[in-house]
This record gives C-alpha cells, sequence and structure tokens, in this order.
C-alpha cells in the first residue's frame, strides 16, 4: 500500500511539472532587456515593435501603453511632435541635438512610473507641462547638455561627509535639469546604479540616465509640490537663486513655457504661476 501510494505521489509530481513546463516558458525565458533604443522590451523580455513590445506589459523603450495608475499615458502626450516641437528651437550645432531624444526620456520614464500620475487627466497634463518648461529653460531647447561654463564652477559641498567631493572631479549641471551639486551627484547614482562622485560625466554621455537623473530629482524634490501651483516648482527647483527676486527673467521664461506647453495640452495652468 506504502508503494502504490509513493507511485501516485511521483505520478502526480511528473504531471504538475510536465503542466508547469508547459505554462511557465513564455513567462521566464528570455528575461532580458537592454534594447537598442528604438526597441520595446515586452512584458516577456523581447525586444522588437509593435503593440505585442510597445503595448501592455511594455518594461522599456518607446512604450505606448497607458501607465497602470491610468491618469494618462505619458507618451500620449509627450508626441514625437511635442518633443521636436522643443527640439527644433535649438540650432543645428547644439550638442544636445543628437543626444536628447523621446526615445531615451521613454526609456527613463519606465523607472518612474508616478511622473505624470496625479489623480486627474489635468493635472498630470500640468505636471508633464511644467517637467518640460523647466527642462526647455534649463537646457535651452535640449541645445545644452552641460552648464554654459560649468568646468570653472565645483559646487563641492565638503561638508556632506555621506557624499564626499572627488577631488578630480566637477559637479556642476549636466542633463535635462542640470543636476549640481556633490550630494544630488552621489544620490542620484545609488538611486539609478551609476558612479555620481567618480563619474559625474555620465549624465553627459549617456541620454537616457541623463533624463533619469532629471526625473529622479524631479520625484525627489519637485513632484510632492506640483499640487501647490508652477510657482511651487521653481522654488523647489532653484529657490532664492530666482524667487523673490533673485532673476525674475528666467521666472518669466520657466512660466512662459509652462503656460505654453499647457495650452499644447488643452489644460488650464492653474493659480501661483510665480514664486
Amino acid at each position: 500500500m506504502a508503494a502504490i501510494n509513493i507511485m501516485k505521489r511521483s505520478l502526480l509530481t511528473i504531471v504538475l511539472v510536465g503542466i508547469l513546463a508547459g505554462v511557465l516558458p513564455t513567462n521566464v525565458m528570455g528575461q532580458n532587456c537592454g534594447c537598442a533604443a528604438n526597441l520595446c522590451c515586452s512584458q516577456f523580455g523581447y525586444c522588437g515593435t509593435g503593440n505585442d513590445y510597445c503595448g501592455s506589459g511594455c518594461r522599456e523603450g518607446p512604450c505606448t501603453s497607458s501607465s497602470p495608475t491610468g491618469d494618462v499615458s505619458v507618451a500620449d502626450i509627450v508626441t514625437d511632435s511635442f518633443f521636436n516641437g522643443i527640439l527644433n528651437q535649438a540650432s543645428g550645432d547644439c550638442p544636445g541635438k543628437s543626444f536628447y531624444t523621446r526615445a531615451a526620456f521613454l526609456n527613463a520614464l519606465n523607472s518612474y512610473s508616478q511622473f505624470g500620475q496625479d489623480g486627474s487627466a489635468d493635472a498630470s497634463k500640468r505636471e508633464i507641462a511644467a517637467f518640460f518648461a523647466h527642462v526647455t529653460h534649463e537646457t535651452g531647447s535640449f541645445c545644452y547638455i552641460e552648464e554654459i561654463n560649468g568646468a570653472s564652477q565645483n559646487y563641492c559641498d565638503s561638508s556632506n561627509t555621506q557624499y564626499p567631493c572627488n577631488p578630480n572631479q566637477k559637479y556642476y549641471g549636466r542633463g535635462p535639469l542640470q543636476l549640481t551639486w556633490n550630494y544630488n551627484y552621489g544620490a542620484a547614482g545609488n538611486s539609478i546604479g551609476f558612479d555620481g562622485l567618480n563619474s559625474p560625466g555620465t549624465v553627459a554621455s549617456d541620454p537616457v540616465i541623463s533624463f533619469k537623473t532629471a526625473l529622479w530629482f524631479w520625484m525627489n524634490n519637485v513632484h510632492q509640490v506640483i499640487s501647490q501651483g508652477f510657482g511651487a516648482t521653481i522654488r523647489a527647483i532653484n529657490g532664492a537663486v530666482e524667487c523673490n527676486g533673485g532673476n525674475s527673467a528666467a521666472v518669466q521664461s520657466r512660466i512662459q513655457y509652462y503656460t505654453q506647453y499647457c495650452n499644447q495640452f488643452g489644460v488650464a495652468p492653474g493659480d501661483n504661476l510665480s514664486c
């Protein structure tokens, strides 16, 4: 009797293994990303184009599916036309013209699923408009990858012992939101997965990491104040450097871009535009 029970259990185990073997391979095999910038990584880890790759479950690349939180699809708002409309304002010899791409932005966006998801479609569109308003101002319409004359600046806070400066590196502005200071490079690097303190130049050489640093800064410092109005986002980014009369022209430039993009998205800009 014991022998029969053992045989039954063995047969059951073989059947279950067979069933699982028929069900699981499509989900566990090929779990690899790292696709080319113009390809999507499907939910099963394969590179390609079209809805099977870029639609529901798309893990990285120029995904077209709606965000899982359901407010808006950022990819549907940040269209090729919108992105290139900014890029085309830069002159042809700008270094950013061949660096910043919509594909790199959407690739980076996959690591920040809460961006542009603010409880309503209008609020989400305002956040997207605010982000790109600041990016447009900071980079001169995607012209600059690095801060103008940045090499003459250091931005080393030697009192920050958590992220000590490398004396051979400089932490001037780089990327879409011009990431600055050793403590931002160190923290962003730890979060994203690059050596921000010893290789800050990565932000100016890898477009996906570059956009990730901008989204990292935004989600950690700006996203939480977006409901207070656009002016609060200016203060979160540049504080007294621009607000309260620090640089009124820069504030107005940011507001102009923001209202322009809100109009393009068909949404009211809201109150409290200035800081």
